[in-house]
């Protein structure tokens, strides 16, 4: 069954964690329920996830509002008709150029459907995108949480959610992921709403900090 959130159950799921788990709700009660962080299912958010990837946000944010500027939109038929120096005035790498115009290409071939995503379980979605260079796990995780909105997905391959989550715990650094994963599993079904409040704390910590 896909399970998804929405502002109608969102802030619901929030305070039934915050019954589950004590950290949890020690974020909740420092700073409020998370913003519900959502993008729409388009090509554009999938750039802007493979555009995250290992690095900040800060940098990827910047250069999608380059390629929305030189676009006007960005779609798979502008991205497969701009060459390597245009994207790299957008400041995208050489290797993501390669990630983004190979999707572009999988839509505008019809070998990718955006919108049958949405009928698909979290496993299919998965082994779907995966299938495409430069679509792995993370970037997965990112477009099943904020596009799709499904529940229960943690990001284990997250560094803001794992450091948040070893700093909440009182977790060695080099705890390892199975222990992290096992701790997440005790927030099934709603480990993608548990994230949102570990992003939110680390977040709200930077800020504090600053």
């Amino acid at each position: 069954m896909i399970q998804t959130f929405s502002d109608k159950n969102f802030k619901r799921i929030c305070k039934q964690l915050a019954k589950k788990d004590k950290h949890l709700a020690a974020v909740l009660n420092a700073y409020g329920p998370p913003p519900m962080w959502t993008r729409p299912n388009s090509f554009e958010s999938l750039v802007h996830i493979i555009l995250e990837q290992q690095v900040s946000l800060a940098s990827a944010l910047a250069a999608l509002k380059k390629l929305q500027e030189f676009t006007g939109g960005i779609t798979p038929g502008k991205i497969l008709r701009m060459d390597d120096q245009a994207l790299r005035a957008c400041y995208v790498s050489r290797q993501k150029m390669i990630y983004i115009r190979g999707l572009a290409k999988a839509i505008a071939d019809k070998e990718l459907d955006l919108d049958a995503m949405l009928l698909l379980t979290d496993n299919a979605v998965r082994a779907k995108l995966t299938t495409f260079k430069g679509i792995g796990n993370w970037t997965v995780d990112v477009y099943l949480m904020f596009v799709l909105q499904r529940t229960d997905i943690f990001p284990s391959g997250d560094l803001a959610a794992v450091n948040a989550l070893k700093q909440l715990k009182t977790l060695a650094a080099a705890t390892p992921r199975e222990a992290l994963i096992a701790i997440a599993e005790e927030w099934m079904p709603y480990r993608t709403i548990a994230t949102m409040i570990l992003w939110h704390h680390y977040l709200s910590e930077r800020r504090k900090s600053q």
